[in-house]
Protein backbone atom coordinates (compact mmCIF):
# COMPACT_ATOMS: atom_id res chain seq x y z
CA UNK A 1 0.00 0.00 0.00
CA UNK A 2 1.21 3.56 -1.14
CA UNK A 3 1.35 6.59 1.03
CA UNK A 4 -0.53 9.22 -0.19
CA UNK A 5 1.31 12.08 -2.17
CA UNK A 6 0.63 14.35 0.89
CA UNK A 7 2.54 11.70 2.67
CA UNK A 8 6.16 11.30 0.91
CA UNK A 9 9.13 11.03 2.44
CA UNK A 10 10.06 14.84 0.80
CA UNK A 11 7.07 16.32 2.55
CA UNK A 12 7.46 14.36 5.71
CA UNK A 13 11.48 15.38 5.33
CA UNK A 14 10.69 18.95 4.37
CA UNK A 15 8.51 19.38 7.45
CA UNK A 16 11.59 18.80 9.78
CA UNK A 17 13.56 21.73 11.19
CA UNK A 18 16.64 22.91 9.52
CA UNK A 19 18.32 21.73 12.35
CA UNK A 20 16.84 18.63 12.14
CA UNK A 21 17.44 17.68 8.43
CA UNK A 22 20.92 18.92 8.81
CA UNK A 23 21.19 15.90 11.64
CA UNK A 24 19.41 13.19 9.17
CA UNK A 25 21.71 14.38 6.23
CA UNK A 26 24.74 14.00 8.76
CA UNK A 27 24.06 11.24 9.75
CA UNK A 28 23.34 8.95 6.48
CA UNK A 29 25.99 10.88 5.18
CA UNK A 30 28.24 9.35 7.31
CA UNK A 31 26.82 5.96 7.35
CA UNK A 32 26.98 5.31 3.78
CA UNK A 33 30.68 6.87 3.46
CA UNK A 34 31.68 4.33 5.99
CA UNK A 35 30.13 1.58 3.82
CA UNK A 36 31.74 3.07 0.41
CA UNK A 37 34.69 3.32 1.99
CA UNK A 38 34.64 0.20 3.10
CA UNK A 39 33.65 -1.33 -0.43
CA UNK A 40 36.69 1.12 -1.69
CA UNK A 41 39.10 -0.94 0.44
CA UNK A 42 38.12 -4.13 -0.79
CA UNK A 43 37.79 -4.00 -4.07
CA UNK A 44 41.78 -2.11 -3.94
CA UNK A 45 42.91 -5.42 -1.86
CA UNK A 46 41.17 -7.52 -5.13
CA UNK A 47 42.20 -5.25 -7.61
CA UNK A 48 46.43 -5.52 -5.86
CA UNK A 49 46.24 -9.30 -5.79
CA UNK A 50 45.23 -9.67 -8.81
CA UNK A 51 48.38 -7.35 -9.74
CA UNK A 52 50.43 -8.99 -7.08
CA UNK A 53 49.84 -12.83 -8.86
CA UNK A 54 50.37 -11.62 -12.54
CA UNK A 55 53.01 -9.45 -11.60
CA UNK A 56 51.70 -6.09 -13.30
CA UNK A 57 49.08 -3.48 -13.77
CA UNK A 58 45.90 -4.30 -15.29
CA UNK A 59 46.81 -1.26 -17.75
CA UNK A 60 50.10 -3.36 -18.85
CA UNK A 61 47.99 -6.51 -18.88
CA UNK A 62 45.40 -5.00 -21.46
CA UNK A 63 48.57 -3.36 -23.39
CA UNK A 64 49.97 -6.89 -23.96
CA UNK A 65 46.95 -8.92 -23.77
CA UNK A 66 46.30 -12.17 -22.48
CA UNK A 67 49.16 -14.69 -23.44
CA UNK A 68 47.70 -17.19 -26.10
CA UNK A 69 48.36 -19.85 -23.83
CA UNK A 70 46.29 -17.85 -20.71
CA UNK A 71 44.12 -20.80 -18.80
CA UNK A 72 40.72 -20.66 -17.86
CA UNK A 73 41.68 -19.33 -14.40
CA UNK A 74 43.59 -16.34 -15.68
CA UNK A 75 40.72 -15.21 -18.11
CA UNK A 76 38.19 -15.48 -15.18
CA UNK A 77 40.90 -13.31 -13.05
CA UNK A 78 40.86 -10.64 -16.15
CA UNK A 79 37.25 -10.85 -16.00
CA UNK A 80 37.48 -10.52 -11.78
CA UNK A 81 40.03 -7.53 -12.37
CA UNK A 82 38.03 -5.63 -14.44
CA UNK A 83 34.86 -6.10 -12.61
CA UNK A 84 36.95 -4.61 -9.04
CA UNK A 85 38.64 -2.04 -11.06
CA UNK A 86 35.44 -0.75 -11.81
CA UNK A 87 34.10 -1.64 -8.22
CA UNK A 88 36.83 0.72 -7.07
CA UNK A 89 36.10 3.85 -9.63
CA UNK A 90 32.61 3.72 -8.76
CA UNK A 91 33.04 3.68 -4.86
CA UNK A 92 35.78 6.31 -5.46
CA UNK A 93 32.74 8.21 -7.19
CA UNK A 94 30.21 7.56 -4.39
CA UNK A 95 32.83 8.84 -1.49
CA UNK A 96 33.69 11.94 -3.31
CA UNK A 97 30.06 12.61 -3.72
CA UNK A 98 29.22 12.50 0.12
CA UNK A 99 31.93 14.41 1.29
CA UNK A 100 30.99 17.21 -0.71
CA UNK A 101 27.35 16.76 0.58
CA UNK A 102 29.18 16.34 4.12
CA UNK A 103 31.19 19.45 3.91
CA UNK A 104 28.07 21.38 2.10
CA UNK A 105 25.62 19.82 5.75
CA UNK A 106 28.55 21.12 8.01
CA UNK A 107 28.79 24.88 6.56
CA UNK A 108 24.76 25.18 7.34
Amino acid sequence: MRPAANNSIENKFSSLSTEEKVSVITHGVALRLSEWKKRLFMAESKIRHFGEKCHMSLNELEKKGLPDNADHEMHEDYIMWHHWTEEAEKAAKHIADLEAIAVYGVQR
